[in-house]
């Protein structure tokens, strides 16, 4: 059986600054940690870009016991298309809808959610209850599929998530009851990815990576990028395998115990992050 532990889910950005005013003043995130990259990660970790960028690791509390979310920013690219891929992020806070308000963020209401939309369009559904103190307030991630009953057997019966609730046109799946949740929701049409295309993230000890990766290629499902170590500079090394799903959702599997020596809160990364948005915006005004 695979011990599978959400992670993250990567989020391409095009507007760093702008971004991080939502995850931290709306949202009610912190900055976990921020890592500068000179050169495109061997991975694909941002994307089909072989340049500068960053990573900056943002949530509700430490990458050990919460789900957070990666911003990924390529420097040059201010904006991405969007797909049709990605439906969103739940989270239970009424605490974010009076944020949104008071700082005249736009709230729109749709069966009794409040949906929000981060920079770049990407969306997050708020039940408006109190945020939740001794657990993670992110219920759950949302992704399209052209055909639920193939996602589901690949989800379910090679990646062997649990199987929570099924419907005629959406499913919720989990490695854990105390975890964030996946829903796949069969929006009836292909799926597009687009160039804003995210990628979802789990962690499982590292022997099992070998035990994936044999169920993919028995299955002839995709290996986007095989067992590969990645490098971060001052910090650990981790071994990743990068799977598509049938949808070609990517999927990547990460050694918890590199894992767990990586995702060590750096509280500091906050004023880091803050002074790279500040070079940019000097940048910016040195161009005009």
């Amino acid at each position: 059986m695979i011990n599978g532990r959400v992670l993250h889910f990567v989020f391409k950005i095009g507007e760093r600054k702008l971004t991080a005013k939502f995850y931290r003043e709306i949202l009610g995130m912190k900055v976990l940690r921020h890592e500068e990259f000179a050169d495109g990660c061997e991975a694909a970790c941002n994307g089909p870009y072989a340049n500068r960028w960053s990573k900056t690791m943002i949530g509700y509390g430490p990458e050990d016991s919460h789900f957070v979310i990666e911003l990924t920013y390529n420097y040059g690219v201010d904006l991405y298309e969007i797909g049709n891929d990605f439906q969103g992020i739940t989270i239970r806070s009424k605490e974010i809808i009076d944020r949104a308000k008071k700082h005249n963020w736009p709230i729109n209401e749709q069966d009794g959610k409040y949906i929000l939309e981060a920079p770049g369009g990407y969306k997050y559904f708020i039940i408006n209850e109190p945020q939740p103190v001794n657990q993670d307030p992110i219920e759950k991630i949302a992704l399209s599929s052209s055909n639920l009953k193939h996602s589901i057997i690949f989800w379910k019966e090679i990646l062997e998530m649990t199987l929570v609730e099924e419907k005629q046109n959406m499913a919720i799946l989990e490695y854990g009851s105390n975890q964030a949740k996946l829903e796949i929701i069969d929006i009836g049409i292909e799926v597009q990815h687009a160039k804003a295309y995210g990628r979802i993230a789990f962690g499982v000890p590292k022997a099992e990576q070998e035990v994936i990766r044999k169920k993919i290629i028995d299955s002839k499902n995709k290996i986007l990028t095989d067992l590969i170590t990645l490098d971060t500079p001052g910090k650990a090394s981790v071994t990743v395998i990068i799977l598509a799903d049938p949808d070609d959702h990517e999927i990547c599997f990460v050694d918890e115990e590199g894992f767990q020596q990586l995702s060590i809160p750096d509280y500091a990364s906050e004023a880091i992050l803050d002074k790279y948005i500040n070079r940019d915006d000097k940048k910016k005004e040195q161009n005009k």
